[in-house]
This record gives C-alpha cells, structure tokens and sequence, in this order.
C-alpha cells in the first residue's frame, strides 16, 4: 500500500470520497467507501470504490492492489450486513468502454435482492 495517495480533482467518485459530491453513503473504511447506485439495476446496488484514484482493473498493482482488498472486505461486510449472503449477490467489475465502465474510477457494483439472470448483457 505504498501507492500515494492520489485523489483526481475532475474525478466524480474522488469528489465523493472528498465530501464534495453528495452520495448516500452504505459504509465504509480506511480503504474504500461504499454508496448507493443512483441508477440500481437491483432492489440492492450498491457501488464500492478505492479510496484512492486508480482508473480500473488494469491499473492495479503490487503497489495499490490492498485498495482493492479493500474494497472486497466492505462489500464482504455490507452482504452480511444486509443478509444477502441467505440467498446471494453479484460482484461486476466493469473495465473500459465496451466492458460498461462509465466512470473511469474502479469501482465494484454489489447487486441483490432479486434473481440476477446469466449472461447479463
């Protein structure tokens, strides 16, 4: 976790983590922060982001990849929390334009409270 703390200032989700965007805040911790999609695709969508800027998956490394544990030990907590481990949940990573990333900040969409189908999309 060597990786500086770089926050980018026209970054939607950093100016969340930075107080200067509303977002409905689930929980959070040292590493990530974990909000409500503003546009749910579930009863349950939630969106979970590194605390630090990293643009998406192929951007992480030794250096910042504990962000990235992060961000899957919030989301462990939130399902437990809201019992979605009882019936189950999906975990989505989108990564560039034709994988679905819309903002260029990873981020990992928590999805439950209905029966997700396969594929997606």
């Amino acid at each position: 976790m060597n990786d500086e703390k770089k926050i980018i200032k026209n970054c939607l989700f950093c100016n969340m983590i930075k107080g200067k965007v509303p977002s409905k805040k689930i929980a959070e911790s040292t590493l990530a922060y974990a909000f409500h999609d503003i546009n749910p695709q579930a009863p349950i969508h939630a969106l979970i982001i590194p605390k630090i800027h990293i643009s998406n998956a192929i951007e992480l490394s030794s250096l910042n990849i504990d962000y990235f544990g992060g961000m899957v030990l919030l989301a462990n907590e939130i399902i437990k929390k809201m019992d979605m481990d009882k019936k189950g949940f999906r975990w989505i990573v989108n990564t560039g334009e034709d994988g679905g990333q819309t903002v260029n900040h990873i981020h990992l969409h928590l999805l439950a409270g209905r029966r997700l189908i396969w594929p997606p999309g």
